[in-house]
């Protein structure tokens, strides 16, 4: 591509900091960045129309990990390894409430609520012998009892009789957070290039060059904030997982109120005022899943529905409105990689589906490598 003077004088040309990726990380990167330089130029690229990956898509749950999650974290991690994972997702909440504003990114804290199946007794069980210690355990970051068990309020069928309630939990709507970040960045001269995929990167001792599928150019630094594809970029601790959601039209009388979690997390599902979000089914095919192809697949929407119907939704009649999908960033370890990779490139990714809980910390830690 061929670009005029100004283009390329106002654009391309003398830039600070070059940031890959406009989502939750990249955002918050910049404007850290911004706090630190005021002076220099900073400039993100994104490769979709919107904020690609996960940052717009997912499911708005302001959480830090249900307690089967937790217990399941507790076998293949140290009791410290896991406090310091929900702190850090406790101390992101905040960050992200703070910088933005509960009311713009319309915080709820309507709770959240982990749900079992019938199949799933024995887990159940498990969580209910668990509660007391796993709230001792989390006594020093919440001040209080977390967990607590609650009776099906909401009529849900085909699950185990009660609930296993976390009092800390909310909701927020995504797009207004998104929406929100992108002013902040913007109005604080940060330039914004979309549409704009990078195809390589290389550390040239003093510059860095980026190469993308239009143009070339050099900078100074450059910052890696695409976690879903931050594989494409060479950083192979990070696998894609794609996450199917639906929302349905509105519901007339819609009793269910807060955000929920079914089958050890693999489902979640949510009111949007009188409508129900629901996702998750990757656990029905991984292999499938491990993709950075956005999609639906027949198995998983056919398995959302069915849930939908014979348990969150039984004898109410609904529509399904929207379908779409998201790419999440996940590995081995729940911990997130923020790390040099070069002297003049550094990296922010894999944060294991907790976006909105961490995005604005991984953020803030990756411009703090600078």
């Amino acid at each position: 591509m061929s670009f005029s003077y100004w283009e390329y004088k106002t654009w391309l040309s003398n830039v600070d900091f070059t940031i890959i990726g406009s989502g939750i990380v990249g955002l918050n990167c910049a404007i850290e960045l911004r706090k630190k330089f005021p002076k220099a130029k900073i400039l993100i690229l994104e490769k979709g129309i919107l904020p690609n990956g996960a940052s717009t898509k997912n499911a708005g749950f302001a959480c830090f990990g249900s307690l089967s999650e937790i217990l399941d974290d507790l076998h293949s991690h140290s009791e410290e390894e896991v406090l310091q994972l929900i702190q850090k997702r406790y101390n992101g909440l905040q960050l992200l409430r703070e910088n933005l504003g509960d009311t713009v990114i319309d915080y709820q804290p309507n709770g959240g609520y982990e749900l079992f199946t019938n199949e799933d007794h024995n887990l159940f069980e498990t969580c209910l012998s668990k509660i007391d210690d796993i709230n001792h355990l989390l006594k020093p970051i919440f001040k209080g009892n977390v967990f607590a068990t609650e009776t099906n309020i909401f009529n849900f069928e085909k699950i185990q009789p009660a609930y296993i309630v976390n009092q800390f939990e909310g909701q927020i709507d995504t797009g207004n957070m998104m929406q929100a970040l992108l002013h902040k960045a913007q109005k604080t001269g940060i330039l914004i290039l979309n549409n704009c995929t990078v195809d390589a990167i290389e550390d040239l001792n003093e510059r860095v060059e980026i190469k993308t599928e239009q143009f070339s150019f050099t900078t100074n630094k450059v910052l890696i904030a695409t976690n879903g594809f931050a594989s494409q970029l060479g950083i192979e601790e990070v696998q894609p997982a794609r996450a199917q959601v639906l929302i349905t039209k509105p519901i007339k009388n819609l009793h269910i109120k807060g955000t929920f979690h079914l089958d050890k997390g693999y489902y979640y599902f949510r009111n949007i005022n009188d409508r129900i979000l629901f996702g998750g089914g990757r656990n029905l095919d991984f292999k499938t899943e491990e993709t950075v192809v956005f999609g639906q697949t027949e198995l998983v929407q056919q398995t959302l529905e069915q849930i939908l119907q014979e348990t969150i939704l039984p004898n109410i009649n609904f529509e399904i409105d929207h379908r779409w999908s998201g790419i999440m960033g996940v590995g081995n370890q729940k911990k997130s990689i923020v790390k040099p990779i070069s002297n003049n490139i550094f990296c922010g990714v894999r944060l294991g589906g907790m976006g909105v809980a961490i995005g604005s910390l991984v953020g803030k830690e990756l411009a703090d490598l600078l």
